[in-house]
């Protein structure tokens, strides 16, 4: 399955929302990729098993499952998470990209790459498009998280 969004980060039209620069939107992104506890459900720990010059392997422990991903990024503008495939998950990966088309006007890519085929279907309902909605929510949550991570960070 291959699934592509964006979500909006500045609303400008909105002066009661404060603004996020491209520095606290990726500093958010770094959080996510250090510490993901907050935004991954049900993730009891992760451990980074090495360090790179732009890039991380972690291991997420979800308790009966344990996942392997490398995470490589370009400061302030894209990261990119690739599941290692094991026994019990497939393969994947899930690239963010930042996206400015004028100043401050923020958005976040979110470009997804899966194993699910797009026609897999449960009682008539294809799956995907359950998939793709889940995914849409844990994005725009992802900026949620990020805009408090901002909002905490700008108190201290």
């Amino acid at each position: 399955m291959h699934f592509e969004h964006l979500v909006e980060v500045n609303d400008l039209g909105n002066p009661a929302v404060a603004d996020l620069t491209r520095e606290e939107l990726w500093f958010g992104l770094l959080y996510r990729a250090e510490d993901p506890a907050a935004f991954l459900p049900g993730l009891e720990e992760c451990r980074i098993v090495e360090r790179g010059d732009r890039r991380l392997l972690r291991e997420l422990d979800f308790g009966a499952t344990t996942v392997r991903d490398r995470v490589t990024f370009e400061p302030l503008e894209w990261m990119c998470f690739e599941i290692e495939p094991a026994a019990g998950h497939a393969a994947g990966s899930l690239r963010i990209s930042i996206e400015e088309p004028s100043p401050m006007a923020l958005f976040l890519r979110f470009l997804y790459r899966t194993t699910l085929a797009e026609g897999a279907a449960s009682d008539g309902v294809e799956v995907a498009e359950y998939v793709k909605s889940a995914y849409q929510d844990s994005d725009i949550e992802t900026v949620r998280l990020i805009r408090r991570i901002a909002e905490q960070s700008r108190l201290q």
